[in-house]
């Protein structure tokens, strides 16, 4: 059976190491505090960006330089990037490709985006999304970047049957536990595991408070940054 090491790298940032050996980073801001001390960026076969604020693009330019991996992103990310040299690859959602072992399929999701231009201000950066990734053996996991609860996560749940869903949880910015646990219901999530909580002390909610919300049947994994956690 496929099998993916998940590694949180704090943040929103995560690495994926499938079997086949291919490495696909999300949202790899690097530069984010709770990145782990000691931690080694050894390859990356593809980047996938969920939108374009600073906390998730940070460095991406410099990532896919380094190892030629394309950027996978909103169509007017992917253009912005490709204007700067960057190796893109833009779609919308509802749209999949192909990226070495997994489909990933461009989802909703309820934030804002924008890009800070040479000046410092910002600038359009399309909508806000998630990803599908599905594996061949139909199995998929779902990674929500940035967003609210919206009701259209039981479509995400009908379509892919996620097993496992990365969601944000710190509130304020994203949200918090109590609407994540929402969407843990709608999605019908078997396993979920927070994201963008804990950076800053803004971000204040835990796994802990997820934990005590979720509906029965959902497990709530709490990772340790730099701790890969195998989905299997």
């Amino acid at each position: 059976m496929a099998a993916i090491d998940i590694t949180w790298l704090g943040h929103s940032a995560f690495e994926l190491r499938f079997d086949t050996g291919e490495v696909l980073l999300l949202d790899p801001w690097l530069d984010n505090p709770k990145f782990p001390a000691g931690k080694r960026i050894d390859r990356c076969d593809y980047i996938l960006l969920s939108h374009g604020h600073f906390d998730h693009t940070g460095g991406v330019a410099e990532l896919s330089a380094k190892y030629d991996a394309p950027v996978v992103a909103i169509h007017e990310i992917a253009t912005y990037l490709e204007g700067r040299k960057v190796k893109s690859i833009g779609m919308n959602k509802g749209g999949s490709m192909r990226l070495g072992p997994v489909t990933a399929t461009m989802t909703h999701a309820v934030h804002s985006s924008s890009l800070g231009d040479e000046r410092g201000e910002l600038i359009y950066a399309g909508e806000a999304a998630g990803y599908v990734l599905t594996l061949d053996n139909g199995r998929s996991l779902y990674f929500a970047g940035d967003t609210a609860v919206f009701s259209d996560m039981a479509l995400i749940a009908e379509l892919y049957q996620p097993e496992l869903c990365i969601l944000p949880i710190g509130d304020l910015y994203t949200m918090g536990p109590k609407e994540a646990a929402v969407a843990c219901r709608l999605l019908k999530a078997r396993k979920v595991i927070g994201m963008h909580w804990g950076t800053f002390d803004a971000l204040t909610g835990t796994p802990a408070k997820l934990a005590e919300l979720v509906p029965q049947g959902t497990e709530v994994i709490a990772l340790e940054p730099g701790s890969p956690y195998r989905w299997e």
